[in-house]
């Protein structure tokens, strides 16, 4: 377990004991990486704003029979992605009818010349679809770790990697499109 786990799995303990200052302590500790996912995926800041609010409050209702308090951080960010999820539903008011391609690529596949910068990543989701855009976000910009990462989106590691790899190549295009160097 990682000093980070340690530590949110402490304030999520205080949190449950009924303790008022753990609780501002988490939100302080998790809200920009919270706020910075849903801006990402809904690529709106005033609609972050209310969602992140949302989650939070959902949050609230949950922590008390989250029992593994050091899994907070996969916990949190599936909590926003149903948000997330759940905003697009009702702003589409169609189901999702995503397909999963079975790419054999995996997360190791970089982009030439080592990673791309944060600004980069960011300047490019815009262009790419909610599963790829949402991988990316978790990863890159979340910094979660495989594992995490198919724990949030409830698949497997090899699809997290799968989609990695296309939303690494659909960013790569996108971006090179725009003149951005890759």
């Amino acid at each position: 377990m990682s000093g980070d786990e340690r530590r949110d799995g402490l304030l999520v303990v205080r949190c449950q004991l009924g303790e008022r200052e753990a609780f501002p302590e988490l939100v302080r500790a998790w809200h920009a990486p919270l706020w910075r996912y849903v801006r990402g995926m809904t690529g709106d800041p005033h609609l972050a704003d209310d969602l992140a609010q949302e989650v939070w409050v959902a949050v609230v209702r949950g922590l008390p029979r989250l029992r593994q308090p050091e899994r907070f951080a996969p916990w949190l960010f599936t909590i926003a992605r149903r948000a997330v999820t759940d905003h697009l539903r009702q702003a589409y008011r169609a189901p999702e009818t995503f397909t999963e391609e079975a790419d054999a690529g995996a997360a190791a596949d970089d982009f030439p010349g080592g990673l791309l910068t944060t600004m980069q990543v960011e300047a490019g989701l815009g262009g790419l679809p909610p599963l790829e855009r949402e991988v990316l976000v978790l990863f890159h910009l979340q910094d979660l770790p495989l594992a995490a990462c198919a724990e949030v989106l409830g698949v497997p590691a090899g699809t997290v990697k799968s989609r990695l790899h296309r939303a690494r190549r659909m960013l790569r295009a996108g971006l090179a499109e725009r003149g951005h160097e890759t």
